[in-house]
């Protein structure tokens, strides 16, 4: 045991060091943000996969697929899937070509400065949610393969993933991700191989309940509940600050769209393997305690000692990369709309100074959510509901259509977010995030017909 967790803690500090020392490179906003907009097809591609293959799809689809069979896992690979589909095929062109910094640059083109800064409130603890998600995933990954218990765990991961996302950039991450994702992609074909060897050989899929292979939930389950699985991670995520950020770092409008298209191609292919462990282990570990750690259990159990090192520090690495993309868009954020706009007067090096700061707080709440949370999945949901409805509404309608100011910009947020919220803890619908987005379209269009026509549009620049 000790030797494993020495290897993995050989893995993380071989990892740290590369980060550190690409992150010397960083010496403006533009270098640590978004890479100096030099990512090529390859690593932009390679950040795609890794960023989106974190926490949900390796330990929370795994665990929840084993639990509650393939209808528990429609987020990861399949709605994900849609989801970096949608940006390669509809918003990476006209995006990049933008020449955003963030996302919330878009709304201040577009509305005003007002619906920058209120899109950014509710952007950010989107983010922070996220890495919450990764980070408790972290804590299972080393209380699955140690004698810590999970608070333990969780509060060494923390730690770890502010210290690697502090020193590293978007370029760092980048370079990382190539290693760290080819690494992970290995790790998954040789534990799925042997899984399938002590399983029987691929006749174990045949041997599988009916009742696990329901990927509709059943037939209690309604229409709109099922609409509202699939809404969350494809619309809640379509326009994500992660990916948005390699989006605009990528060195041209062709790479940046075919980076979200090649990277949704290889997370599909990858996102499966989880799944289909999730579906036959249940005859090699039944009854586990904590289905969220399923693969570090099944890898321990049937791999020897070195290639589970390996896997496990590509796991690890992996998830690393995950919070490491959501503290830097939560830092983004701050930093650059909030910040920023405030003491225009800052250098380079300061600029970068405070987002590395805000990277820190930001890391310390995600340690805290992930204290307390319930699981990995229901955080992942959550920080794709939390006022994606209508960021999603004013995105759209900002980017394709010059319909609708500032007053419907804001009717559209203040109604998404209030909608989930309310929807979600006091009326308890069963589907909020349905009605949420159903309400930021219907107050943007309501406002913006009834809007002032000198109002209406503001030029972008």
């Amino acid at each position: 045991m000790n030797l494993t967790l020495t290897g993995i803690l050989i893995y993380v500090l071989v990892t740290l060091a590369i980060g550190i020392g690409v992150s010397r490179r960083s010496r403006t906003e533009a270098d640590y943000l978004l890479a100096g907009r030099r990512l090529n097809l390859g690593l932009a591609s390679f950040m795609v996969f890794a960023t989106w293959f974190g926490a949900e799809a390796c330990i929370g689809a795994a665990g929840k697929v084993y639990a509650e069979g393939l209808g528990g896992s429609i987020a990861d690979p399949f709605a994900y899937t849609i989801c970096l589909l949608l940006m390669g095929f509809v918003f990476a062109v006209p995006l990049w070509r933008r020449g955003l910094t963030t996302l919330a640059d878009l709304f201040r083109q577009r509305y005003s400065p007002g619906v920058e800064r209120l899109a950014v409130l509710l952007m950010v603890p989107t983010s922070v949610i996220w890495a919450a998600a990764q980070v408790r995933a972290l804590g299972q990954v080393i209380s699955a393969t140690s004698t810590f218990d999970v608070e333990l765990a969780i509060a060494i991961a923390a730690g770890v993933v502010v210290v690697y996302t502090v020193y590293g950039g978007l370029f760092a991450n980048a370079v990382t991700d190539l290693v760290q994702g080819i690494a992970l992609m290995i790790g998954l074909i040789v534990l799925l191989v042997v899984i399938l060897q002590v399983s029987g050989g691929s006749e174990v899929f045949s041997r599988i309940e009916p009742g696990r292979l329901q990927f509709t939930g059943g037939p209690g389950v309604s229409f709109f509940s099922q609409l509202e699985k699939w809404a969350i991670p494809v619309i809640g995520s379509a326009l994500a600050q992660e990916l948005v950020a390699i989006m605009l770092g990528s060195r041209s409008a062709q790479t940046a769209r075919r980076a979200a298209l090649l990277g949704g191609g290889i997370y599909f292919l990858f996102g499966l393997i989880p799944v289909a462990i999730g579906l036959i282990a249940l005859p090699l570990l039944p009854n586990l305690a904590e289905p969220e750690q399923l693969l570090p259990q099944l890898a321990q159990t049937y791999l020897s000692t070195l290639p589970f090192i390996l896997f496990i520090g590509a796991m690890t690495a992996a998830i690393l990369s995950t919070v490491s993309a959501a503290l830097l868009a939560a830092a983004a954020l701050t930093e650059h709309n909030l910040v920023v706009p405030l003491a225009p007067a800052l250098t380079p090096l300061a600029k970068v100074r405070i987002a590395r700061i805000a990277v820190a707080l930001f890391g310390l709440i995600a340690y805290l959510l992930a204290l307390h949370a319930g699981g990995v999945y229901e955080l992942v949901e959550q920080a794709s509901a939390f006022g994606s409805a209508g960021i999603f509404t004013i995105g759209v309608l900002g980017l394709f259509s010059r319909l609708g100011g500032p007053r419907a910009a804001y009717g559209a947020l203040i109604a998404g977010v209030g909608t989930w919220l309310l929807g979600s803890h006091v009326w308890m619908l069963s589907t909020p995030y349905l009605a949420s987005l159903a309400t930021a379209v219907s107050v943007y269009l309501l406002l913006a017909l009834t809007e002032p026509r000198e109002s209406a549009v503001m030029t972008s620049s």
